[in-house]
């Protein structure tokens, strides 16, 4: 058995229709498509659809759109730019404990920079509570950045809930929706959300390409300075290939249909597991409210990385490490409250469009092998 991959939450491969699309470009335009002249006009044209496909997407007005290099610009993007831009307003900021490093790691920069920050707690299913968002909330808060879902578990937060709380004090909401859009709605009214994170390459796209929802009207301070792309809101100029490879991605991303075979899949493996192991196995975040894609197992009392390492060929990802013999758990399931002892053996299988249930019963087959094998004491 050799070459089944299963950690799309990590990276997806190229679309065959966005590679298509990279492809026919290849070759140009080569304009400059912020430049006036007849060499730009076709490449800006192709910019300016790529932006109406992100936009569909995500209901938005395709103005609302700025490229970025990735997920994690955009977003720094968000998060430096609403600090700089809300700065005479406050200083405060709210988040919870299970985002990812591109969220907490800009926020640790910022305190250094004099921004208070609120890291919130969350259960053992990885949620937040909403009551904890209002009641962190003080005069000088100015922004509120919650994750859409986790990338370890694909717990999904009640972002709907917690950006009404936002709107009602007045307050920015943002959310990190690099592992939900393309996997569930990612609709920006329905969330209520001021910016929104996209990413190309958990999407089906290239990587080295994102996007950043910025509803119209809300002030940002650029994060990278230069001459007036995107709006004068992001300097550089612009990738015609990645941008319409992005639009493509996120054309094919409006169909949801294939995530109800995805999640079928994905449920089919859980069953196999519980079947095998028992108490064996234990699933980490919501048995219900979590991504179409997403199934974090831990194998009680063995070491993720031990166990993927019997699964030769087998994409995936552990969620504890190994350092001097001791095992550390992510800090996800550790803000969870996951012990040790079941966190220790954390395996993230991550489904996309092309797992076939033949590779799944693979899997398992290869996991069954695990059932005569020691248990860490």
């Amino acid at each position: 058995m050799s070459g089944i991959y299963l950690d799309y939450n990590a990276s997806t491969p190229l679309d065959p229709k966005v590679a298509e699309t990279m492809r026919a470009l290849l070759d140009g335009p080569f304009g400059n498509p912020s430049s006036g002249h007849w060499a730009s006009a076709s490449a800006k044209a192709i910019i300016e659809k790529a932006r109406a496909q992100v936009a569909a997407l995500l209901g938005a007005d395709p103005a609302e759109i700025v490229f970025t290099s990735g997920g994690s610009e955009a977003n720094n993007m968000a998060l430096k730019g609403s600090y700089f831009a809300l700065r005479d307003k406050g200083d405060h900021i709210v988040t919870q404990a299970t985002e990812h490093p591109a969220i907490l790691a800009p926020l640790r920069f910022l305190e250094r920079l004099g921004a208070r920050v609120t890291v919130l707690p969350v259960d053992g299913e990885g949620l937040v509570d909403p009551d904890a968002v209002r009641r962190a909330i003080t005069p000088r808060t100015i922004l509120v950045t919650i994750m859409h879902a986790n990338n370890e578990t694909g717990a999904i937060q009640p972002v709907e809930a917690v950006a009404a709380i936002a709107r009602e004090h007045g307050i920015r909401f943002h959310t990190d929706a690099a592992q939900s859009v393309g996997k569930i709605t990612t609709r920006v009214d329905d969330l209520g959300v001021d910016l929104l994170t996209v990413a190309g390459h958990k999407l089906y796209a290239p990587k080295g390409v994102g996007a950043l929802y910025i509803h119209g009207g809300t002030p940002l301070e650029p994060l990278i300075h230069g001459a007036g792309h995107e709006g004068g809101r992001r300097a550089g100029t612009e990738s015609v290939l990645l941008a319409a490879a992005l639009g493509e991605a996120a054309a094919l991303a409006a169909d949801l249909e294939p995530q109800n075979h995805v999640r079928a899949l994905r449920d089919r493996f859980w069953q196999k597991l519980k079947a095998l192991f028992g108490e064996g196995v234990a699933l980490n975040g919501p048995e219900d409210r979590r991504l179409p894609n997403t199934l974090n197992v831990a194998f009680v009392g063995r070491v993720g990385a031990e166990v993927l390492a019997g699964l030769e060929g087998v994409a995936a990802s552990t969620g504890s490490a190994c350092h001097a013999g001791r095992v550390e758990l992510s800090p996800v399931l550790a803000a969870m409250g996951v012990s040790e002892h079941v966190g220790m053996g954390a395996v993230r299988f991550s489904l996309g469009r092309h797992t076939t249930a033949e590779e799944i019963d693979a899997v398992v087959d290869r996991l069954s092998r695990l059932r005569a094998g020691p248990l860490r004491q």
